[in-house]
């Protein structure tokens, strides 16, 4: 018999399969050898009260063999099909090439950056030794910025369908199948470029081709369409001829906003968000969300994950809030030129690291930048470029990032000293509440004051918040037609997810890639 089971589980119960094993025999009222075995189809901590508990949603095989479901990408050969061009290699990208091999199109990908092995010695560079390769690092290359920056699924898409897709598709190239169940499915950087690899050798396996180091410099137009795209290699710039092209970028691709800016391509500023990022003790964090301490805290978390938080504020009719929360994670430095310091938040997959960080920020829209109205299109991008600059000078103008206690920063004072701090490069104390603008700087020691008496021991020096939290999501929108989804103008170019402003994140992102494949064969078919 196959039945399907709603349980309210302790942590105890939930996170170990011996333990679930007999809780769900004993539920039943049957022996643990009748029970062949189960599969996990939700799994959600509820830690609102002392007593957790957590929520679990199970299929059941009672004196049942337990079938294997296997999931796998379908390889089919397109080498000799109609080609669509896409320019960048991230999640949209990589889905959208997957969705099109699917569709039995040929996929060609441009990426500026390189493959997820040769990234690394980038990261490494920006790390160690302050440098920022502007074509290879925590943003530009294979997998996108989520490939080393985290690799979170959650996502606010409705379309259940379209989500669970994606996570198959994880899961086929390599991803733990818990990811189907989990209210908040996580990969972790260090699993994630196993499966970026797994994805590229199947694209390219079906007949699809994938460029690193090409980094697109221009279009050639004619009549509304793009007829080629140009870019620039290790050592040539190559012509690719082109009947359809999907722009993946990012949201960091700034030359890429100049550019069709400049070939008269039409591109709109849209409202974004800028902070910082915070970080303190993970074990502060997981005492607060579960309840207790010392000991007691010390077995709960034998079973349960480093705990996260989600935290909103209206100051002064604008909203402060955690962004990409980092359970057990590290501060990485995600600059993509060198005059400029930004950061982000990663966590490997056992989110284990001692300490846990987020994005503390605030909403920007046209109000905060009418002293950049003269930039047009490209207003949000200026503002985000003079802070990240500014944030630069302060810590020293290297990749060392200026920092200061949240204690601190509410009060107005620079901190004597620092706690240590996950962020590699290293920090410098600066006067963060005098370095940001006022429309985020006031708004934030609201918010941190707020938060403190939501979370007793957050509002501390303990902590500390370092600048800045700049790339949130694009400050530029690339308009397209609501059906068709091609730009307004350009018939045969396909703006897509996060870098064109209709995406907030990997799943978001691979969704999009996919609708705008799909489009795309429409066109072209």
């Amino acid at each position: 018999m196959i039945q399907q089971l709603d349980l309210v589980l302790t942590p105890q119960e939930a996170f170990n399969r011996t333990n679930m094993h007999e809780a769900v025999a004993e539920h039943l009222g049957i022996d643990t050898d009748e029970l062949n075995g189960w599969k996990l189809l939700k799994r959600s901590i509820d830690a609102r009260s002392r007593t957790i508990r957590v929520n679990v949603r199970l299929e059941v095989y009672i004196n049942e063999p337990v079938p294997a479901h296997q999931y796998q990408f379908q390889i089919r050969d397109v080498s000799s099909a109609k080609e669509v061009h896409i320019i960048g290699a991230g999640p949209a990208g990589l889905f959208a090439a997957l969705k099109l091999i699917e569709l039995g199109l040929k996929p060609i990908v441009l990426e500026r950056g390189k493959d997820v092995r040769r990234r690394r010695r980038d990261l490494a560079a920006i790390n160690k030794e302050h440098l920022v390769n502007p074509d290879s690092n925590y943003c530009f290359g294979e997998g996108g910025a989520g490939t080393y920056s985290d690799g979170k699924l959650y996502t606010r898409s409705h379309k259940r369908g379209d989500v669970q897709s994606i996570l198959e598709l994880f899961v086929a190239h390599g991803a733990d199948e818990v990811i189907l169940a989990e209210a908040h499915p996580h990969i972790g950087t260090n699993k994630l470029p196993g499966i970026i690899t797994a994805m590229r050798e199947n694209i390219l396996r079906c007949g699809g081709e994938v460029h690193f180091d090409t980094r697109v410099i221009d279009f050639e137009l004619k009549q509304g369409k793009i007829k080629s795209i140009i870019a620039q290699t290790t050592d040539a710039v190559k012509n690719f001829p082109c009947s359809a092209v999907l722009l993946a970028t990012g949201h960091s691709a700034r030359d890429i906003f100049e550019l069709l800016h400049r070939k008269e391509i039409a591109i709109e500023a849209k409202p974004f968000a800028m902070g910082v990022r915070a970080e303190h003790r993970q074990e502060l964090i997981d005492s607060i969300q579960y309840h207790c301490n010392g000991p007691a805290l010390h077995t709960l978390r034998d079973y349960l994950p480093a705990a996260s938080y989600a935290l909103v504020h209206q100051a002064d009719g604008k909203g402060v809030y955690s962004f990409c929360m980092c359970p057990g994670g590290i501060i990485a430095p995600c600059a993509t030129a060198q005059e400029e310091v930004v950061t982000n938040g990663w966590s490997p997959s056992k989110r284990n690291n001692p300490y846990a960080n987020s994005g503390i920020v605030v909403a920007v829209d046209s109000l905060e930048l009418k002293n950049y109205a003269q930039h047009g299109p490209l207003s949000g991008l200026r503002y985000q470029q003079d802070l990240e600059r500014a944030a630069w000078i302060a810590g020293g103008k290297t990749q060392t990032a200026p920092a200061q206690g949240i204690k601190d920063f509410v009060q107005g004072k620079l901190s004597a000293t620092l706690p240590d701090c996950s962020y590699q490069p290293g920090v410098h104390s600066a006067p963060l509440h005098e370095l940001l603008p006022a429309a985020i700087g006031k708004r934030l020691q609201e918010g941190f004051a707020a938060f403190g008496q939501k979370m007793r021991g957050y509002l501390s020096n303990e902590a500390l918040i370092v600048g800045v939290e700049s790339r949130t999501s694009s400050p530029v929108r690339i308009p397209r037609d609501r059906e068709n989804l091609h730009h307004i103008q350009i018939t045969n170019l396909f703006p897509c997810a996060e870098g064109a402003g209709y995406a907030g994140g990997i799943v978001s992102a691979a969704i999009d890639g996919q609708r705008c494949a799909e489009a795309i064969a429409q066109q072209i078919k």
